[in-house]
């Protein structure tokens, strides 16, 4: 039944019967496969069990891991709102005694341009006292020389 299955074959491609070659066969080279046998029905149920059961502590695994990341994640965010809160807070205070100093220089600035005029004055005469000085070492030695005449 076999050759009548290859004989079709091979004229359905053209081939003639004339040319074509029966397959040799060789009954002492084939091996039997054993049928492969299934387990037990309770056991199939208990694998699938045992490995469903698995699978869903690796995934409560995974799953509480990535939520307590996102907790990590939502506490650290919290705690930089309050960090730069607490900056936001330092940076307002700096600027209001930014301000204070700014008009406490403001109210001082008079006093500071008074000051300045008296020290230009200051040393405007502590030039002079020293033109008077050099004025008198002069006439003094005019008048030891006019003396010792």
């Amino acid at each position: 039944m076999a050759a009548a299955a290859a004989a079709a074959a091979a004229a359905a491609e053209g081939v003639p019967a004339i040319h074509r070659e029966e397959p040799v066969r060789d009954d002492v080279a084939v091996e039997t496969a054993e049928e492969a046998k299934e387990p037990a029905e309770a056991d199939i149920n208990e694998l699938c069990r045992d490995m469903f059961s698995k699978m869903a502590t690796y995934l409560t695994g995974e799953l509480t891991a990535t939520s307590e990341d996102y907790k990590l994640l939502e506490n650290m965010n919290k705690l930089t709102s309050l960090k730069y809160l607490e900056m936001k807070d330092i940076a307002i205070n700096i600027s209001r005694n930014l301000k204070d100093l700014n008009q406490k220089y403001a109210g001082l600035q008079p006093y500071l341009d008074q000051i300045n005029i008296i020290e230009e004055q200051v040393a405007a005469l502590e030039q002079a006292a020293y033109k008077l000085d050099a004025y008198s070492k002069k006439l003094e030695a005019k008048y030891k020389k006019l003396e010792k005449r």
